[in-house]
């Protein structure tokens, strides 16, 4: 039985219509990996600026400590030296008043400098601990960041999928997953939200 022209055309323009939503599906699912591509290139300049930071936080940390260090021994020093010239003038009971004087003067000194190397202590410790908590901001930020890529990454995997296979299930996958990235992500460099299981 021969087909009627009428009915080939129907399938021809049928096919050509199917052809033309596969395009337009392709087109968009092409379009949302660009997205997917870009918002995973700020969430990996995030992550890098977070390890940056938390590497630079780290090493004044460090800095302040050294230098905390170096005032603590200065302070003992000044104690020492203090402790060893009250012991020296206690037993010069004999000592003229102009040489006594010029002792006292001298405990006078070096006592004032070590009460300045303790305040200074305190102002070191201070940045210290300021430092601290800025080094520990940027290392509960890094985790977000690295499964926020992850999950980005899997968008574009799925999404390429959904575009050779036409498969629209594969899409929402895809979906679901930069979603849960993009999430992540915001959540990497706001911390709106603390997920224990990522920190």
């Amino acid at each position: 039985m021969a087909e009627c022209p009428e009915v080939e055309q129907i399938g021809e323009i049928a096919e050509k219509a199917e052809e033309s939503a596969d395009k337009r599906f392709s087109k968009r699912v092409a379009l949302l990996t660009a997205i997917y591509a870009v918002v995973l290139s700020i969430c990996a300049l995030g992550g890098s600026n977070a390890a940056k930071e938390m590497m630079m936080e780290q090493q004044k940390v460090t800095n302040q400590w050294a230098h905390y260090q170096a005032k603590a021994q200065r302070e003992h020093f000044y104690k020492l030296e203090r402790s060893i010239l009250e012991v020296e003038l206690a037993s010069r009971e004999s000592q003229s008043p102009a040489a006594r004087e010029r002792f006292e003067k001298l405990l006078e000194q070096l006592a004032a400098e070590e009460t300045r190397f303790a305040q200074d202590k305190t102002e070191i410790a201070r940045k210290a601990a300021h430092h601290e908590e800025e080094r520990d901001r940027s290392m509960k930020k890094d985790p977000y960041f690295d499964y926020s890529e992850v999950l980005l990454q899997l968008a574009i995997i799925l999404a390429s999928v959904s575009i050779i296979s036409g498969s629209r299930k594969t899409l929402w996958l895809s979906l679901v997953s930069a979603g849960m990235g993009v999430f992540l992500g915001a959540n990497g460099f706001l911390l709106f939200v603390d997920l224990p299981f990522l920190g």
